[in-house]
Formats: C-alpha cells, sequence, structure tokens
C-alpha cells in the first residue's frame, strides 16, 4: 500500500523523537479532531501527538486507503495501553499539496 508522503510521515513517525518531523507534515492552519477535541497548528498538534503515545504507548498500522468526498481515508489497526486494543480506527485526511490540512478519527 502506498500512502501519500505526509501520511506516511504521519503512520511512521516514532515518538518523541519524530516530533519535528509529524509537525511539519502538517500545514500552518490545519486542525486534528480526536476523542473529542479540536488541536491547531503543527506546535500544537506535535504535542498532542507526543501526549497521546507517552499516555497509551500505542502504534498504527494501515490497513487499506481511500479516497472520498476529498478526503483521503485510512483504515489501520491501533495498539497500546487502552480498553479496547486493538482497534481498528478510521483515520481521514484532508490534504493540500504535500501537507496534512485536517485530520479526523474516529
Amino acid at each position: 500500500m502506498t500512502l501519500p508522503p505526509p501520511i506516511h510521515t504521519y503512520f511512521t513517525a516514532r515518538a518523541p523523537r519524530d516530533g519535528a518531523a509529524l509537525a511539519a507534515a502538517f500545514a500552518p492552519d490545519a486542525t486534528v479532531h480526536d476523542e473529542g477535541e479540536i488541536r491547531r497548528g503543527p506546535e500544537e498538534i506535535r504535542d498532542w501527538w507526543q501526549a497521546s503515545h507517552a499516555r497509551y504507548r500505542h502504534t498504527a498500522e494501515p490497513l487499506e486507503i481511500a479516497e472520498a468526498d476529498g478526503r483521503t481515508v485510512v483504515r489501520a489497526r491501533v495498539s497500546g495501553d487502552f480498553p479496547g486494543s486493538p482497534a481498528v480506527l478510521t483515520f481521514s485526511f484532508r490534504l493540500a499539496g504535500d501537507r496534512i490540512t485536517g485530520l479526523e478519527i474516529r
């Protein structure tokens, strides 16, 4: 499966050492919707990502990719220290050029 470069970065980055690379994959006005909250901008998104990895110690394995309504949708198996692990989650990305402009995780 071939993921677009910024989405590949999102799934292969490792916390905390790859925080700068992860932040660089997001556009300046990017948003992430996860667990009922919205994070805005690369720095806030990086901080959320690092805190999430520290809390849940999770990994995500992409299973399939599809295009729908202008979004790149990736279903991934997520395993870690959380109830119901492993779980298959849907990552819905909006892209502009080589950056992620939006991500919704459900």
